[in-house]
């Protein structure tokens, strides 16, 4: 939920970083005849953030498919290639693999990096797997940390039914769950145990149905090989959060997607269907992705500071920073779809101040302070509110990882910049200090905006490259212009008797 989070604590207890075996191809084939795997299914993910794939016989995965890859059409796929140029290759990385666990046959579940074809074989730059791959070796390059750690906690709302339709005459959208109270029961003997607006944080059965669902989704996570720390009820009625413990950035992103492939697919297992749409409710809290990270060197947090404010080290500082000067144009990477402003409003606990503080969360930037001083130097870290999951978490983590970059390399100080220190509640400052809080946009096209005019930060070292901001900017104006040229139900209901 919005205003209160639980991701990331167990650093306070666990080891300092994850502890991560190499596997090799050799690795991964004993472990496929082990399993009496039949089928290789290749995962990669697209431009917007969305899982594709194809599937081979076993037989077909050798070795050389771990080094050559394998081919598929690129023009097919968003963002990607033109169709003269649709040739491209998938190479699977043996450290993703796992036993796909909704598959009626044993398949082996890789995922892969995009690559140019040829003798060379380039690594593609639009690959957004490869993209933060890129910014993770950028860190270590500058020589400020080697090392960047991320905890994003996913929220998402489970529905009994969902129906949509669009067309030129007509357009509706309904969604229903047993446990909203401000829903028409769909069954006669309801037996009356629903959830009021707002009140959804923690309760327990009969209320919350979801604990058995959430429970084995958990499971399933953790036998795919993904920590979970804790899973609860969510603040609205048929919302839930489960949260992973922190990883590297590509690895964490990778967890992000077979983290979404599993809670849709468990949803579906039980007659449910799971959405990362940020606000699918209107008059509720929507479904953010606050992410948690910190850089460290040589095994060490770069972010504490015992003398600093809230114990932030002055790095730690520049870093939020840059997360809060860039934080407009990065709006339109992390917060990508026109439903997400839907979300990032005020009076529903949305992170929409562009301001940091300690422990709170009206502001986009958190410093947590669950515990301190130097024992707990490891789980210090920024918590960035703004996100939602509805992101591509490969180029949203790397975007983020680049503007707090900039904000060290430029030495961009948080308070003289006047992004507070806000320990307030910033939704109810006086009519004068409000005036000194900026917002973030409060559109997708307002953001693709700020995008266009700042994304310098995005090219250091090659990590993005123009291209890359200009597709999204073309494709995300689609969107956009889409969305704003269909008439509404709720138009009608305002101005059809104008």
């Amino acid at each position: 939920m919005e205003a209160r989070s639980a991701s990331y604590t167990r650093t306070l207890t666990a080891p300092s970083t994850p502890q991560h075996p190499q596997r090799s191809a050799e690795d991964v084939l004993a472990f496929a005849r082990e399993k009496g795997a039949n089928i290789a299914d290749f995962k990669f993910v697209d431009l917007l953030g969305t899982w594709q794939h194809k599937s081979v016989p076993i037989a077909e995965l050798t070795d050389t498919v771990f080094l050559e890859g394998t081919g598929f059409d690129g023009s097919s796929i968003r963002g990607f290639q033109t169709i003269h140029e649709s040739d491209m290759l998938i190479v699977p990385d043996p450290n993703t693999a796992f036993v796909d666990p909704f598959m009626s046959e044993s398949t082996l579940s890789l995922t892969c990096s995009v690559f140019e074809p040829g003798l060379s074989k380039k690594a593609y730059p639009k690959d957004p797997r490869g993209i933060a791959q890129k910014a993770e070796e950028y860190v270590k390059s500058t020589g400020i940390a080697d090392a960047s750690y991320w905890g994003p906690e996913l929220e998402f709302f489970v529905f009994d039914t969902v129906r949509y339709h669009n067309d030129k005459h007509q357009a509706s959208y309904h969604t229903y769950s047993e446990e909203d109270a401000t829903a028409a029961s769909s069954q006669e003997g309801s037996l009356g145990h629903k959830i009021r607006n707002k009140e959804g944080y923690f309760p327990v059965a009969p209320h919350d149905t979801m604990q058995d669902l959430r429970t084995e989704m958990v499971l399933i996570l953790q036998s795919i090989g993904t920590d979970i720390e804790t899973q609860h009820h969510e603040v609205a009625a048929a919302q839930a959060e489960i949260d992973m413990r922190f990883d590297s950035l590509t690895r964490m992103a990778d967890k992000v997607m077979s983290y979404k492939y599993v809670i849709k697919n468990v949803a579906k297992r039980h007659g449910k269907t799971a959405t990362f749409m940020p606000k699918p409710v209107f008059g509720d809290n929507g479904t953010g992705m606050h992410v948690h990270q910190s850089l460290w060197k040589n095994g060490k947090p770069l972010f504490y500071d015992e003398k600093g404010y809230a114990e932030m080290s002055e790095m730690g500082m520049y870093y939020i920073g840059g997360l809060l000067k860039h934080a407009p144009a990065l709006t339109a990477i992390v917060a990508p779809t026109t439903n997400s402003y839907k979300r990032l409003v005020p009076g529903y606990e949305a992170p929409v101040n562009i301001a940091f503080a300690k422990r709170n969360r009206s502001a986009v930037a958190r410093i947590p302070m669950y515990q301190h001083g130097p024992q707990n130097a490891k789980s210090k870290r920024v918590e960035f509110r703004l996100p939602d999951p509805s992101c591509n978490p490969y180029l949203a983590f790397s975007a983020m990882l680049m503007a707090g970059m900039d904000g060290i390399k430029r030495k961009i100080d948080p308070v003289t910049e006047g992004f507070g220190p806000w320990d307030t509640n910033i939704y109810k400052l006086g009519p004068e200090d409000r005036k000194r809080v900026k917002s973030v946009p409060g559109s997708l096209d307002e953001a693709l905006d700020h995008l266009e005019n700042d994304h310098a930060f995005l090219l250091e070292g090659g990590v993005f490259t123009k291209e890359i901001v200009e597709t999204w900017v073309e494709i995300k104006g689609e969107e956009a212009a889409s969305v704003r040229l269909r008439p509404t139900p709720f138009e009608f209901h305002l101005y059809y008797d104008a």
